[in-house]
């Protein structure tokens, strides 16, 4: 028995099926997920770093937020391939909780990203004049820091408290990584102060970043209806659509994976919602951002290519 009274030293996860059967085909489909995901994050890296055109702090930020989905994928899809291969399904108390801190550092990094390239767009298209000193080099590196320091004090956070839990059996987790929702289920001591942890810090962490983005974006709206031109109008809310069509999938899955607590017959519910989150919008983002860019689609071609932007 731990010192806080933890009997359990591992959790099994169940993972996505049960059925034997289904495991192999399961395998497959997300090992080319997760292959096509790392793939078309990586590429959109290489094309913002060696594309002179997207020097630009809009495709700075996107190149950090392309890190963090090669990352979130990281750190749940391999280890649940690797179980589906081995059969082995046991996971140890420490991996769980560790799986738990860097899935929360990355994701609340994501938060506050997705705020500052709404700030981006905000100063972009509101305040043309002073866009250059205001997103300078030096902002855009102290945003990101910042993004990094906060989601770090989060994740810890909310690692340190679950520790002090006491976890004496079932140690069954129905999902197909470690997460609070369902570390909270199993634990035999009151997770009260837990849910009001994360409830609180939620606010802080998804509540204002989304006030934030909502009120850049409403701004951004009466700025671009006020242009006269119906190209430049088009153009404005195209380079704004990309990004509104990101923070609506990962905010909308963020908030019925965390605003549900307590619910196990939404176990089932939740594995659709972890694939959404940890799978599906991190492969969707590089096509999102490139779908309706001519400038990413250029610099993906070119870097596919192995040519250079000529100018």
């Amino acid at each position: 028995m731990r010192g806080n009274g933890t009997a359990v030293t591992e959790f099994i996860l169940l993972g996505l099926v049960e059925t034997p059967g289904l495991q192999p085909f399961v395998f497959v489909l997300f090992f080319f997920a997760y292959l096509l995901t790392v793939g078309g994050n990586l590429s959109i890296l290489a094309a913002v770093v060696v594309e002179p055109k997207l020097h630009t702090p809009m495709y700075f930020f996107l190149g950090n937020l392309s890190v963090l989905d090669v990352g979130c994928i990281s750190v749940t899809i391999p280890s649940m391939l690797v179980r589906l291969m081995t059969r082995k399904r046991s996971v140890p108390y420490r991996a769980c909780l560790t799986q738990l801190f860097f899935f929360h550092q990355l994701a609340g990094v994501d938060c506050f990203l997705l705020t500052a390239m709404a700030y981006d767009r905000f100063l972009a298209i509101c305040r043309p004049l002073t866009y250059s000193t205001r997103m300078s080099q030096t902002v855009q590196r102290i945003l990101v820091a910042v993004s990094w320091a906060c989601a770090f004090s989060n994740a810890l956070t909310h690692t340190v408290a679950i520790s002090t839990l006491n976890f004496c059996g079932p140690n069954v987790i129905n999902h197909f990584y470690c997460d609070l929702p369902q570390l909270f289920q199993l634990s035999c001591s009151s997770t009260q102060l837990n849910e009001l942890l994360l409830f609180g810090l939620g606010i802080l962490m998804a509540g204002a970043p989304v006030i934030l983005i909502v009120s850049s974006y409403i701004n951004v709206a009466a700025a671009v209806l006020r242009i006269q031109s119906v190209e430049g109008r088009k153009k404005a809310f195209s380079t704004c659509s990309s990004h509104l069509t990101v923070v609506g999938i990962f905010y909308g899955t963020g908030v019925f994976s965390y605003m549900r607590l307590g619910s196990v017959e939404a176990s089932d519910k939740d594995k659709g919602i972890g694939i959404l989150n940890t799978v599906v919008s991190p492969m969707l983002n590089p096509l999102i951002y490139s779908l309706r860019n001519p400038d990413v689609q250029g610099a993906l071609r070119r870097v596919l290519m192995g040519k250079r932007d000529p100018a």
